[in-house]
Order: structure tokens, then sequence, then C-alpha cells
């Protein structure tokens, strides 16, 4: 066989039954072989569309995301999926297309050196210029992806290693061992132990790690309970907590819950499990810090000490730390009683539960709120970035790991469209999109695969006529001054839709609502544009630069 051949043999043997991309110069061997193999692929409409369907799929599913794309625009068009999968530790193994081996690095046509642009972006990359090379760097690529924490790893082929026959006798392991987690140590489970007997205040924190597994969320939640300890997540960390459990104190962070951020800013331990403490999470470090023990999980040793500094650091996947915290605590005959500060953690979620005014026009929250009380419980949940995305993280409960799909820590506009496809492809079940009129005009191409693979995506294109986040932030950091911020004239959304063959419909007040009932629940794929209030911002917001305790509502500070 040759090189592109073995290529999809290669993922075929690893049991990949979904793949995206792109076509183009470079891969058409590929794709021949992709033809003559029936490997499962899905054509995009845009390079990019395939790399963030590729993080949907996998964020979705477990699974890694297959991404292909030819030379120089084609891989240069997955780029800002790449740096958005490698920030939220999305696994995605990426196949480009390189000119010939032998024009390489003479500026030939669409040539790109894609190993040296993605070096910052990619947990490793690779430039496969000898056939007999192939066989060794697929296997490490595809091991470094899931091995340790998880992201993606770009193998960049050269054309005629696609057609070049491959030898008989190749070397097919990794050059490089894998690494493995060293189980947790006595000594650092005891010292936790130990945290936790002297706290009068704990509070556990679970970011994107701790967030992956249906298992793993299980033990988080058993170590909540048992302990009766508050518990609170990031953006990324959303669906590991039951949210209607009695110690979940709801999301932290810049636009985080009144009762997760001031449980962040008064705990005297605090518990973090797979989070990096972004600066959208902890805006002062040191002033979080203060009067804090702080023990950190997190399977990267590279974030211990990188924002904040930590008293206990273990280096471990949060799900085998619990598995080995948990059997230690329950021998323990008495453990802490920790309901009094419980108390005043429910105390202050009953006195700043999430508000809005429902007066006026149609607001956000309504659409996300009335979309989650009537659409199945366990659908998934994918957001495009800006104000919706937090309405979304705010006001949809999400109740399981992988079923709250967005960009955490690049924010990248245009991510929910093709994220939504990649999403349903991978669980073929009902997905709520959230996305604004403006990211949504970002990659909208990719309603031709939802609508051509009739895949049940529920769009909700939340029509503020603004780019909402930026014109909140004009509002209230920049005198009003709306520079290039407002979308006045936007396209008939309901009419581009049906262009691309899909059922859509029009909402612009809440009496409208109902109209959703119909279409909620169904396996076709729909558009509804909700036009909603304009003026509408983003509260509790924590501004740029602040920390928990300047945490401000639409009335002032939260004490």
């Amino acid at each position: 066989m040759n090189g592109a051949e073995y290529t999809i043999e290669f993922l075929r043997e690893k049991g990949v039954t979904d793949s995206f991309g792109y076509p183009g110069g470079q891969v058409l061997t590929l794709y021949d072989a992709i033809y003559k193999y029936h490997f499962p692929h899905t054509l995009t409409r845009h390079e990019q569309g395939a790399v963030h369907a590729a993080e949907g799929y996998a964020r979705t599913t477990g699974k890694t995301g297959v991404v292909i794309a030819t030379s120089g625009p084609g891989a240069t068009n997955l780029v800002t999926g790449i740096a958005d999968a490698y920030l939220d530790s999305t696994p995605l193994f990426i196949i480009t297309g390189q000119v010939a081996s032998g024009s390489i690095g003479k500026d030939a046509f669409q040539e790109a050196d894609m190993t040296g642009i993605t070096i910052p972006i990619t947990k490793n990359n690779y430039l496969v210029k000898f056939a007999e090379d192939l066989p060794a760097v697929l296997e490490e690529a595809w091991m470094l992806v899931t091995n340790g924490r998880h992201g993606p790893v770009l193998v960049d082929i050269a054309k005629d290693v696609f057609a070049a026959e491959m030898p008989k006798n190749v070397h097919k392991q990794s050059m490089i061992k894998p690494y493995i987690p060293k189980p947790v140590g006595e000594e650092e489970l005891d010292r936790c132990i130990k945290a936790l007997k002297k706290a009068k205040k704990p509070l556990i924190l679970a970011g994107g790690g701790a967030n992956k597994t249906v298992e793993g969320a299980a033990l988080l939640n058993e170590f909540a309970s048992m302990m009766h300890i508050p518990a609170v997540n990031t953006l990324m960390g959303k669906g590991a907590w039951k949210s209607d459990a009695p110690y979940y104190m709801g999301m932290v962070g810049m636009h985080g819950w009144p009762s997760g951020n001031i449980a962040l800013r008064s705990c005297d331990l605090l518990i973090t499990l797979g989070s990096r403490y972004s600066d959208r999470v902890v805006g002062k470090p040191m002033e979080m810090r203060k009067d804090k023990t702080i023990i950190q999980v997190d399977i990267d040793n590279a974030e211990f000490a990188k924002t904040m500094t930590t008293d206990i650091s273990i280096q471990s996947d949060a799900a085998d730390f619990l598995q080995a915290l948990l059997p230690k605590l329950k021998e323990q005959k008495k453990r802490p009683d920790f309901t009094e500060w419980m108390n005043t953690c429910r105390e202050t979620a009953d006195k700043y539960p999430l508000t809005y005014r429902k007066e006026g026009k149609l607001k956000p929250q309504e659409v996300i709120a009335y979309a989650a009380e009537h659409v199945k419980k366990d659908c998934t949940v994918v957001t495009d970035v800006g104000q919706h995305q937090m309405f979304a993280a705010q006001y949809f409960p999400v109740d399981r790991p992988n079923r709250f799909v967005t960009s955490g820590g690049l924010g990248t506009m245009g991510f929910g469209v093709p994220a939504a496809m990649g999403a349903a492809i991978g669980t073929k079940d009902i997905t709520c999109l959230f996305v604004g009129d403006g990211g949504f005009q970002m990659t909208l191409q990719e309603l031709s695969v939802i609508s051509n693979q009739k895949l049940p995506v529920k769009i909700f294109i939340l029509d503020n006529a603004c780019l909402g986040m930026v014109r909140q932030w004009q509002e209230l950091f920049y005198q009003q001054h709306y520079s290039h911020s407002i979308l006045a004239k936007n396209p008939d959304f309901v009419a581009l839709a049906k262009a691309y063959r899909l059922n859509a419909f029009r909402i612009d007040k809440r009496e409208d609502l109902s109209k959703l009932d119909e279409v909620l629940n169904t396996p076709e794929p729909v558009l509804i544009h909700c036009v909603v209030d304009e003026r509408e911002n983003v509260y509790p917001m924590i501004p740029p630069g602040g920390g928990a305790f300047d945490m401000t509502g639409p009335d002032g500070l939260y004490e």
C-alpha cells in the first residue's frame, strides 16, 4: 500500500469512526484512499469548521477528533481551532498535506511551514518527508494526543510520502515512552487529610480537567456529599456537579454566581481539581491567596505556581486522586463538621440568586431558561462566545460531564455552529446551540452540513444587533463609545436558513416562546431567530483586572 492508504488503515486500526476535513492538491492521494477504504469522513465547508467540529466531537464523545486539511491556506485555516483545542485540552489528531519533499523550503505553491507555525499551540508536531518514517510518527503522535494532559498533535506529511510505496518492514513503535502517572503518595494524601481536619471553610473547585468522564464526576460528587463541602466550578468545569445538589454553589469567575464567588473569596481551604487558575477565575492572585491553604491537583505539573502559589501540589488526574483519597476519608472514625460553613454558603445563595428583569423586550436569559426547561434533560449544550455564552452557563443546568461545550481559554467567536455539528455527529442526539448574531456569521456555511445530514441541532441565534460583550465593555469602561460593535443591518436569518433548506422561524416577544415546544425535542435541525433586548448586560461581573471582592451586579457591589 502507499503512504496514504497506510495512514487510513492506521486510523481504522485505532478505531476512528468519524473524521472532518476539506480536500486540496497535496492531500488528493489521501482522499483517494478515503474513497477506496470507504473511510467515514465529513466534508465541512471550511477548514475552520472542520477543526471546531472535531473539537465538539471530541469533547462530547471522549474520543480523539481527527482533522484533515491540505497544505498552505488549508492548513493555516486550522490554526485558530488548534489554538482553541490546545488551551482547552481537547484531544485532536491533525493531518495536513505538505508540498513534495524536494520542494520544501523553496516557497512552492501553497507551501506553509506548519510545524513552525503550530509549535506554540500543539503538544507536539511532525514533518514527515520519508515514507519509512511515517509508521513510527503516526504511532507516537496518536499516543501523545491523550497521554497525560490531552491536546492537539499535528502531523504534516509531504505529498510524495502519501504516494510512495510503503516498505514491507517498517518501525511502528513510538520513538518515546508514554507518560505513566505515579500513584498519589501516602504522604500527599495524609497532608490533604490534615488540611481538611484543620479547615473551617473548605471549598472544592472543579475545572475542565475534572470534567472528563461520568465516572470522575461521580467521584467528585461523592467527595462533596460525603464530606459536606461546598463545591463550585469554572466555565470549563460546568457539568461536573449535580446542578440541584445542596452543596453546589455555582460557577466562579468574571461572570460567576454570587454564591460561588463569595465562597471562593471566603474559604480557608481551596481544593482545586483540574483548573489552571485562569485570569477569568483569579483576577487578583495575591488577594485570592491570602488566608487560604491551597491544594492543587493537576495532571500537568507546569500549572503549579504558574498563577498562584499552592501549599500542596499533586500531579495526578483528578479522578485518580479522588480514587486514592476517598477510601482514606472513609476510614476516618470522625470527620470534620462543616455544617455551619455549608449553611452560610446556602444563605448566600438564597440571598443572591441569579436574576434578571422580565420586562420590556425579550431577554436572552428567558430564551435560554425556557429551552432548558422544555428540552430533554441530557441534551448537549453548545455555545459560541459572548454574552450568550455566559447566560447559557448561568441559566442552562447541565448535570453530566461532556454535555456543555464552549470555547473557554481562547474565546473563539465562530466556534459554536461547527462545534454543535461535531457534537451532534458524535452523540447522534439533540444539541442546543446558543450563538450570537456576530459569531454565527463567522462560520454559518456549516449550516450546509447540518442540513444535508439532518443533524438534530437546535440553533438559537440570540440577536441583539451588536457584539454584545464588546458593547457591554464599551458601555461600562469606554464612556459608551460604541466603536464598530453595532450590527444594525443583520441579514434575514430565517431566509438564510431556508436557503440552506432548514426549518426556521423568528421570535421577538416572550409570548412567542411557546413556539419552541414543537421543535425542541424533534430529530430535525431547526434555526430560531431570537430578537432580544440589545441593552441587556451580563451580571454578576468582576471588572477586568478585578478580584472576587470587586464583583458587581446591576445595583452595585455584592457584600
